[in-house]
């Protein structure tokens, strides 16, 4: 396929949904406090767009505080826990019972520990994004095959340094992987968090534009971190196939 049209692909395919969606609305005659049409986003956003820019920044804040703590939690934990296998069964059975409670019912006990504001958000965010990069790091450990690991071992290799040479360097395509994943996910945490406990953000906007039924500003809202979201699904994504480029060569991801 041509090289042009696949680099197009993602903003034909954006125009037909917007146009699709307008067109429908038209048709339909949706209520504006229904389904606003993507011209009435568009109003919303020229207008509102000073509280919208200033939201997405502490949005943008705090997701990127929180993601950054969790790359580096989940990259020690998950080091661990591929150290380990002692490691490995005790704390991976507690960590898949707190990742199953649903990060929203923690806020309220972020809120009596540190307040309304930007700590519970940070928090909130580092708790749902910490999860994807344990189990990939681990992974890519616990992906090494045993013949190789049994042959640098009678070369004489200590685990210390299968682990440095071998098992890290592995795991690496695992981690930049899960980083496009955990991105996206921090946002949904800080969403969460400033939706129930916040007095900034795009959720506190949201929730207040709710408040006065004024729908296409929320909708606006979704729209800004939609694009945040992208713009830092796209900066992951570069910064994996710029580390772990070695680890893409098959045809797949060029089709």
């Amino acid at each position: 396929m041509n090289e042009r049209w696949i680099k197009a692909a993602p903003w034909l395919w954006s125009v037909g949904l917007f146009v699709v969606w307008e067109a429908a609305v038209a048709v339909f005659d949706f209520p504006v406090y229904i389904l606003p049409a993507p011209t009435d986003i568009w109003a919303a956003i020229v207008k509102y767009w000073s509280p919208i820019w200033k939201n997405s920044l502490q949005t943008l804040f705090t997701t990127l505080i929180g993601f950054l703590l969790a790359v580096v939690g989940g990259l020690l934990l998950g080091l661990a826990i591929g150290w380990s296998r002692a490691i490995y069964a005790g704390l991976y059975p507690l960590m898949i019972g707190f990742n199953s409670v649903p990060k929203v019912a923690v806020v309220p006990i972020l809120v009596i520990w540190f307040g309304i504001g930007t700590i519970p958000a940070v928090l909130t965010a580092f708790l749902i994004a910490f999860f994807p990069i344990v189990v990939n790091v681990a992974t890519g450990l616990a992906t090494m095959e045993p013949e190789m690991e049994d042959v640098l071992r009678a070369l004489g290799a200590k685990k210390l340094d299968i682990m440095l040479k071998v098992g890290i360097p592995r795991s690496m395509p695992y981690f930049f992987g899960s980083l496009k994943v955990a991105i996206t996910l921090a946002f949904v945490g800080s969403v969460i968090s400033e939706t129930v406990a916040a007095n900034a953000g795009i959720g506190h906007m949201m929730l207040a534009a709710q408040s006065q039924f004024n729908v296409p500003l929320v909708w606006a809202g979704l729209v800004a971190l939609a694009v945040l979201g992208i713009v830092m699904y796209v900066l992951m994504a570069w910064l994996e196939m710029r580390m772990t480029g070695w680890a893409h060569r098959s045809g797949m991801n060029r089709a």
